[in-house]
């Protein structure tokens, strides 16, 4: 038997504990239920188990027959504030949704841990399992290498691997990746205007913050595009503005956030400098007060060259060539992964996870309440999870 065919006599465990998932997602650091169930899933097999202390995170040490390095494996746990419409028969009742995809990378870590135990004997080296919560929004990430999740096997990995499905973008159990930035950095931006409420039917009287606000947001996006090489692409999204109670009162505040996002450093630190100065203009012109605050959330993920290669290489001849899809451009979303590759070698990769019968262009996208995920692909990322560790270490 190979490990392939391991992996796919795993399917109906996988996907029943992917199930278990979905039905109770949780949010943040805090992942009690989510743990407990990971927990229980590693119970019996031969690894070294610990917990965090600021975050329900699962760290796990599979110690190989004979010395050699460590590899580092990576899956996220966390869910979304979303409400599910996927229809599913264990969908979640709940103001929350697995709607990224985590309770696969979850299953399929798990899998790679029963797969690499079942082979330890074979091993040159350690395989650690980074089960981490707080990947959306929370850099949960950070928080594990504060609590040293790097050296839990006693010496720094050589090489680390994450996965990450999509329902949308790629057939099903079709894999992708590049060499050098594959996500952007991201950022958030908070602005409050303070002005001064009265009558609508005397703005006069009154300083209305909510037409500075708007040109403040009409402004950001003239400044981007007036700014930044098109090349090295920058995305500035305003997804929340608040401001007012009634048609005929002008409020004394009005407020937005905005997501922001870049793929090189230098962008990075002139988006952060840039957006705020903008909004200060504006507030100035209109004679208004304005509290814009700039907060960098994750840096630019960047796969290692050689890493994301090697990864590719497995991929093609674990499962065939055409399996495998070299991704032309980076694309803006962001991951806190990028943490542990900017301290250890390695690479994250895609996997399509598009529904049977839908057209992965046109499909509910990630982070959508209708977003749904093909359960066949959990043996694969399984069994690419253990192949990567596998081969690494017999690198």
């Amino acid at each position: 038997m190979t490990l392939l065919d391991d992996a796919r006599a795993l399917a109906g465990d996988l996907v029943a504990l992917r199930r278990r998932l979905h039905a109770v997602p949780e949010l943040g650091l805090r992942l009690p239920r989510t743990q407990e169930t990971v927990l229980t899933a590693l119970d019996g097999l031969p690894l070294e188990v610990s917990t965090g202390r600021a975050l329900t995170s699962v760290t796990a040490v599979l110690r190989g027959a004979r010395p050699g390095p460590t590899v580092l494996l990576r899956g996220d746990m966390d869910a979304l504030p979303v409400t599910e419409r996927t229809g599913l028969p264990f969908a979640a009742d709940a103001e929350r949704m697995h709607a990224c995809g985590h309770d696969l990378h979850t299953a399929m870590l798990v899998g790679a841990a029963r797969l690499l135990s079942a082979r330890r004997d074979r091993l040159a080296g350690n395989v650690l399992f980074m089960f981490q919560p707080g990947e959306e929004g929370w850099d949960g990430a950070g928080h594990m290498l504060a609590e040293g999740v790097l050296d839990a096997a006693g010496e720094r990995p050589v090489a680390a691997y994450a996965l990450h499905v999509t329902s949308h973008i790629w057939p099903s159990g079709v894999f992708a990746a590049r060499g050098g930035p594959l996500l952007a950095a991201s950022g958030v931006l908070e602005v409050t205007v303070r002005g001064a409420g009265g009558h609508g039917s005397a703005p006069h009287r009154a300083r209305d913050p909510i037409p500075a606000a708007c040109e403040m947001v009409t402004a950001l996006q003239t400044w981007i595009t007036r700014t930044f090489d098109v090349f090295d692409p920058v995305v500035l999204t305003v997804g929340s503005f608040h401001a007012g109670t009634q048609s005929n009162v002008i409020p004394d505040t009005a407020t937005f956030h905005a997501t922001v996002r870049a793929l090189s450093a230098g962008n990075r630190a002139r988006l952060r400098e840039g957006t705020v100065a903008v909004c200060e203009g504006v507030a100035a012109a209109h004679g208004l007060a304005v509290e814009a605050e700039f907060t960098e959330q994750y840096p630019v993920t960047v796969n290692d060259a050689a890493e994301t290669a090697f990864a590719a290489d497995v991929v093609r001849e674990l499962h065939g060539e055409e399996r495998y899809a070299p991704m032309e451009n980076p694309i803006l979303g962001s991951e806190d992964f990028s943490r542990v590759i900017d301290a250890v070698p390695g690479a994250m990769l895609f996997l399509g996870a598009t529904m049977p019968g839908a057209d992965p262009g046109t499909a509910p996208p990630n982070h959508s309440p209708l977003a749904a995920f093909d359960e066949a692909v959990l043996p694969d990322g399984a069994a690419l999870y253990a192949e990567l560790a596998v081969r690494r270490l017999a690198a």
